[in-house]
C-alpha cells in the first residue's frame, strides 16, 4: 500500500506508551485524524498511568500496555492482538520496549521515525519512515506521521474530558478567586528549578497581583520535599496539593488556573491542553524542541548559555535535543526572569 494514501484506512493502531507530555502532544494528531477520517477505527496502545488521563475520550479503543509488568505485559498485548489486523501501525515511541511491543501488532504499514532521529534502532522495526526534518518540536514530529499518510491540515485541539463531578471536587480545595499553579518538579530532577525561586515568585504573585499559589505534583519523595520546603519558605502560604490529586483532578485544577509555572514536565503540557498560559522554565532542555506548544513567548530560556558553557558551542552547533544535566544548571534562571513573564501574562490588555 503506497503512501500517501488515496483513501482513508479502515483501522489504525497508534503505539505511544508514555509519557504524559508526549501523550498531550499526540492528542491533536488524533483529533486531526478523527476530523478528517471519521470512519477510521483508531486503537491506541498506551501506558497504564497515561490511560487515566485520556481513557474517556470517545472514538478511541485504548489498549493498556503495562511497561512495568515485564513478560506478562507482552503476553497480555499478544492476547489482545490475536486475530486482529490493522492497515497501519503508527510506531511513535523510540524505545526498545516499545519496538518489541510493536512486533505484536499485525499491520501492513508500519510507520516510524526517520533513521536520522530513530533512537534505539527503531528503524529496524518499521517498513515506512516519516521524512527527515531538522529541529522540529516534538509535536511537529508527531504530525509528520499523519502528513506522511496524506492528512495535511492540522487541528490544534485536545478536548480531554473533565467530568463535572471532578470540577466540583477540586473547587472545594482551591482559592475562591483567581490563582496561580506552581508545578515545581519534572520526572527528571535535573530539570527542576530551586525551591527558593519558586517561593519568591509565589510571594511576589500574591503581593503584586493578589494571586495566591496552588502547588501541584505527584507522589514522589522529591515532589513532597519540594512542596514542604516551598511552603516553609513562603511568607504567604500556598495551598499544597502535591500528591493529593488524580490526573483528572490535576487537569481540572490546571484548567481553572490563571497561569501555570513549571519546568519541562507533563503538567506543563497538560496545561497547554486546557489553554492555560504556561511559563516554561528551560535551561537543561531545548525549548524549541519541548516547550509548552502554544506559549513560546512565555518561555524562560537559559538553555543557550548552558549549552555554551558545557560544550563551548552555540545551540545550532550541537545535536538537536542535547541536554545539559549538570547540577545547578537550572539556577541560571532568576526570579526576575520569571516575574517578567508573569507580568507579561497578568498585565496583558
Amino acid at each position: 500500500m503506497p503512501l500517501p494514501l488515496s483513501a482513508p484506512p479502515e483501522a489504525i493502531c497508534l503505539l505511544r506508551i508514555s509519557a504524559l507530555g508526549d501523550i498531550c502532544h499526540i492528542l491533536p494528531v488524533i483529533r486531526t485524524l478523527q476530523y478528517h477520517w471519521p470512519q477510521t477505527r483508531i486503537a491506541w496502545i498506551i501506558g497504564k498511568t497515561e490511560y487515566a488521563l485520556v481513557n474517556d475520550i470517545a472514538g478511541i479503543e485504548f489498549i493498556i500496555f503495562d511497561k512495568g509488568a515485564g513478560y506478562s505485559g507482552y503476553r497480555r498485548l499478544y492476547q489482545e492482538m490475536r486475530g486482529r489486523c490493522f492497515d497501519i501501525l503508527l510506531h511513535m515511541q523510540m524505545s526498545l520496549r516499545a519496538s518489541l511491543a510493536s512486533l505484536l501488532v499485525p499491520a501492513d504499514i508500519r510507520l516510524g521515525f526517520d533513521r536520522q532521529r530513530s533512537n534505539d534502532f527503531q528503524w529496524l522495526f518499521t517498513n515506512h519512515k516519516i521524512p527527515s526534518k531538522d529541529k522540529q518540536h516534538v509535536m511537529d514530529g508527531f504530525f509528520e506521521f499523519i502528513r506522511t499518510l496524506g492528512v495535511l491540515e492540522r487541528r490544534l485541539e485536545w478536548n480531554i474530558p473533565i467530568p463535572e463531578e471532578i470540577r466540583r471536587e477540586v473547587k472545594l480545595h482551591l482559592p475562591a478567586g483567581q490563582f496561580m499553579v506552581v508545578s515545581p518538579c519534572s520526572s527528571m530532577a535535573y530539570r527542576n528549578w530551586t525551591v527558593e525561586g519558586y517561593a519568591a515568585v509565589a510571594d511576589y504573585a500574591l503581593e503584586t497581583y493578589g494571586l495566591p499559589t496552588v502547588l501541584t505534583g505527584g507522589l514522589t519523595s522529591v515532589e513532597h520535599e519540594y512542596g514542604r520546603k516551598i511552603t516553609q519558605l513562603c511568607k504567604h502560604k500556598p495551598v499544597n496539593l502535591i500528591g493529593e490529586t488524580s490526573l483528572k483532578q490535576l487537569l481540572a485544577i490546571l484548567e481553572r488556573a490563571r497561569v501555570v509555572i513549571a519546568p519541562d514536565s507533563g503538567p506543563a503540557h497538560m496545561a497547554v491542553a486546557v489553554n492555560t498560559p504556561v511559563i516554561g522554565l528551560y535551561a537543561t532542555t531545548n525549548p524549541d524542541r519541548a516547550r509548552p506548544y502554544l506559549y513560546p513567548e512565555l518561555v524562560v530560556n537559559r538553555y543557550p548559555e548552558a549549552v555554551y558553557e558545557k560544550h563551548g558551542k552555540p545551540v545550532a552547533a550541537v545535536a538537536w535535543g542535547t541536554r545539559v544535566k549538570d547540577a545547578g544548571t537550572m539556577k541560571r534562571i532568576t526570579v526576575s526572569d520569571v516575574t517578567q513573564k508573569l507580568a507579561q501574562v497578568l498585565e496583558a490588555t
